[in-house]
């Protein structure tokens, strides 16, 4: 088994493989005058179960769609190097929430994220907590490994759930089956019942509204978990609405901590006990005082054991 990660998730890389109790295995790197770029193994891979692991997140220092080519173009060419087989290691999967057309002559660039995995030789992806789970099953025609968050968060949930009543609810009704999955998880590590809930959610020309919650949160401390953030807009409106429905405090989980645009200010919100990440994107855009409110959780273990299983053959040829 060789364990690769390409420059711009470097520092993840490391911290999977040191999980995994091995080095990664070296490559090049090089950049061109004219903006292009190439990247060789500097190891030989044939025959080899060769991991790749690129997060596909824009920023700091590339975009998502650069970031995107460099993991194409890398496992092409451990492919036409003799590569027994290339498993892609998403940590964040650019692209997952456009798995449906939702305008007239709307793009699905999920499903064309996963032809061009194809065309280029991988045989497996695995990532975590995509927007839609099924959406982005149905996108691939190769094998998927699709990661739970639960059981990075589950360990520190516990901890803040405290002995009082705990609701795990969701910012949408389209994130129910996660909540539901979260909850479960703790139910079960902690040996006890949490409630559910879930809100409202409209989104018309990028506008969000709906303050409808259902479920019953007053006097209990509120678990909100979601997939990503990105502006921090859907959980502050759900974390408010919570504590105006008679909440104790709302901590906000979330698998990817992308936080555009003005996501500083909501994550500094008082709303907001903590909010509660991976480290599968950097929190590089949050302002210092919103990153003193923010947890990082490492996905690395979890990933760790995800590339023991693949590589096992535990898990269907991914």
């Amino acid at each position: 088994m060789l364990v690769f990660a390409l420059k711009h998730t470097r520092d993840f890389g490391e911290r999977v493989a040191g999980s995994l109790g091995v080095e990664l295995a070296p490559c090049e790197e090089r950049e061109f005058e004219d903006g292009e770029h190439k990247a060789r193994p500097l190891v030989d891979v044939r025959g080899r179960d060769c991991f790749v692991i690129q997060s596909l997140h824009g920023g700091p220092d590339a975009s998502g769609n650069d970031k995107l080519a460099r993991l194409l173009f890398f496992a092409g060419a451990l492919r036409d190097h003799g590569a027994a087989r290339v498993t892609a290691v998403v940590p964040y999967l650019a692209y997952a929430r456009k798995d449906r057309v939702t305008k007239p002559r709307d793009p699905v660039i999920t499903r064309y994220v996963a032809q061009l995995f194809e065309a280029v030789g991988i045989a497996g992806v695995v990532t975590l907590e995509v927007h839609n789970v099924a959406a982005f099953q149905n996108a691939f025609r190769i094998p998927t490994l699709h990661l739970e968050s639960a059981e990075i968060f589950a360990p520190r949930a516990g901890e803040l759930a405290g002995t009082g009543p705990v609701v795990v609810a969701s910012p949408d009704p389209g994130g129910v089956k996660r909540a539901q999955l979260f909850r479960e998880t703790l139910e079960a590590r902690l040996n006890r019942e949490f409630g559910a809930a879930y809100l409202e959610k409209r989104r018309s020309a990028g506008v969000v509204s709906g303050s409808m919650l259902a479920g019953e949160v007053k006097g209990a401390t509120v678990f909100l978990v979601d997939d990503l953030i990105s502006t921090g807009g859907t959980m502050l409106r759900a974390a408010q609405t919570c504590l105006a429905a008679g909440a104790t405090k709302v901590y906000a989980f979330a698998a990817h901590g992308l936080f555009n645009a003005s996501a500083s200010e909501v994550i500094e919100n008082p709303a907001f006990a903590a909010t509660i990440i991976t480290d599968t994107v950097p929190p590089f855009r949050l302002s210092a005082a919103a990153r003193e409110r923010v947890q990082v959780v490492s996905a690395a273990p979890l990933f760790a054991g995800a590339i023991r299983q693949v590589h096992g053959g535990a898990v269907g040829g991914a």
